[in-house]
């Protein structure tokens, strides 16, 4: 039997969390290292598992298949196209630098007691976080897929509730408060939407007799397998419920606010950037895949509510007090434009989806991560508190910019490229949806920009007079994920060739053709 590699990437970061719980609590640099050390090994197989990729390949590869719950059907069955292959690459490649930026985030918490951990259960959540990502990435049995996208919201819960943000203005007892609303409301949400897709997934047992995706596709698509109509329609908001809870997609939103405002800024990344990809990611591989003709049936509303997603995050985001709060109205925003290239059922739309959900992490992740520094250094989340930050500690504010800059999707950026193809993918095929999602674009503009001038310019305020600049280790996070940034918006063709493959698969499960433009080229 070959190497289960996909099996040894999902399962490294797993065994890394339990070794980093397991360090003494005298030995609090140690867990720390051992937690990065396991998240760069990590690193190494995500490497791996894209190099030995094909994209011309078949759509499922370095498949692995186990006999699991033999009597229901359920299998241990993973698989990777292009798309699960750059959201692993993405996932591994920010823990590390979520666990450089949260070095200390912890250590506060220390107490006397020689039994309390709390800096290796931080880093063992991260950890167990990115297992259970990953693997929902891999997996090609609906049931196993189910198990870990649900499984993931335990360590969730807790790294916002038991680790959150202390920059508060008010009393220990009042954060503690909106830390522990914040992570139930998150867990709430979440498990509603589960358990409405539980029910879904017994009622595609039921209908198909077995989870496996593969199966299920090819059934669907020789004909052997024969839904009803209103079967496949109830079925089918089981799943997009619970997705557009994770995404998340107006009105299933209002958690994000909270969640990403009262976690440290690197487990508010983790949520954004990493965590709230699976839904997205499963929009595309199972809703799309699983229930073609309920796909197209209820795009029209799903295109509504992407729409309001993008205008109502962006008008949210230009109000904001909280400079946290306001990348979280940004990201919902911005999971509006993925969603519409998901169902603008076009290739550009599809391929500008996938290639957004990968910048819109490298571009939050580099703007909450630049943000929670100059948190950490203010102690206040409020945009009113700061002023002239760029003439005391200038590389901060540059690359506060450059992070900002990206999120409004400036040309030559990784994020434009991304959001132009949504929109042209959209266009193709919906001229008036596109149309008014460009003003997205035009009020991304609006919150970025006047975030960056009341707190990087004008006066130095007395507070911030005396803030030290990056130091080295936060360089070495921020550096890495500007570079990239300005990279992949000059030069997106390896994530592109990645994926493009797969989305033409998307596209056939659908039976959907792109647009024929309506002035022939020239000869």
């Amino acid at each position: 039997m070959s190497f289960p590699l996909l099996t040894a990437t999902a399962a490294l970061p797993a065994v890394g969390a339990i070794a980093t719980a397991a360090v003494p609590a005298a030995r609090r640099t140690a867990a720390k290292w051992l937690a990065l050390f396991f998240s760069l090994a990590t690193l190494v197989l995500a490497v791996v598992v894209a190099v030995r990729f094909d994209p011309d390949g078949d759509r499922y590869q370095l498949t692995e298949s186990r006999a699991w719950i033999s009597d229901f059907g359920v299998r241990y069955e993973l698989g990777v196209d292009g798309i699960g292959v750059a959201l692993i690459a993405l996932t591994a490649l920010l823990i590390p630098f979520i666990i450089l930026a949260g070095w200390h985030d912890a250590d506060p918490l220390e107490t006397k007691s020689s039994r309390w951990r709390p800096t290796q259960g931080f880093f063992a959540l991260i950890l167990a976080v990115e297992a259970m990502v990953i693997i929902s990435f891999e997996a090609t049995d609906v049931f196993l897929f189910y198990i870990f996208f649900e499984a993931m919201l335990i360590p969730m819960y807790f790294l916002i509730g038991g680790f959150g943000d202390r920059a508060h203005a008010g009393s220990d007892e009042k954060a503690s408060a909106q830390r522990s609303y914040a992570a139930v409301k998150f867990l709430l949400y979440n498990l509603v939407g589960g358990l409405i897709m539980l029910a879904a997934v017994i009622g595609l047992y039921v209908v198909a007799g077995n989870f496996s995706l593969q199966e299920i596709a090819e059934a669907r698509a020789n004909g052997s397998l024969d839904m009803a109509t209103n079967t496949e329609r109830l079925l089918f908001l089981g799943f997009f419920f619970a997705f557009a809870v994770k995404a998340p997609l107006w009105p299933l939103h209002t958690w994000l606010p909270n969640a990403m405002g009262e976690a440290t800024a690197p487990v508010a990344v983790l949520i954004t950037a990493v965590v709230d990809k699976g839904g997205t990611f499963a929009m595309l591989r199972f809703c799309l895949q699983l229930f073609p003709e309920a796909s197209k049936w209820a795009t029209p509303a799903i295109l509504v509510l992407a729409l309001i997603s993008i205008i109502y995050g962006a008008l949210l985001a230009v109000g904001q007090r909280d400079i946290k709060r306001l990348v979280a109205y940004a990201s919902i925003s911005h999971f509006g434009f993925i969603i519409l290239g998901i169902f603008a059922m076009t290739s550009q739309g599809q391929s500008g989806a996938t290639l957004y959900m990968v910048n819109h992490g490298l571009s939050t992740a580099a703007l909450m991560l630049v943000a929670g520094f100059l948190i950490s250094r203010r102690g206040s989340r409020l945009i009113a508190d700061y002023g002239g930050v760029q003439k005391v500690a200038p590389v901060l504010a540059g690359t506060f910019l450059i992070g900002g800059l990206a999120t409004l999707s400036l040309p030559g950026l990784a994020p434009f490229v991304s959001e132009f193809l949504v929109l042209v993918g959209t266009f193709a095929r919906y001229p008036a949806v596109g149309i008014i999602a460009t003003f997205g674009i035009v009020l991304a503009a609006l919150y970025t920009l006047v975030l960056y001038q009341r707190t990087m310019t004008g006066p130095v305020k007395p507070e911030v007079a005396s803030m030290p600049d990056l130091k080295v280790r936060e360089l070495a996070v921020v550096a890495p994920l500007i570079a990239l940034l300005i990279v992949l918006g000059v030069y997106p063709k390896p994530v592109t060739e990645l994926v493009n493959p797969a989305v033409k698969h998307t596209m056939s499960d659908v039976q959907k053709k792109d647009p024929k433009p309506e002035v022939e080229a020239a000869k």
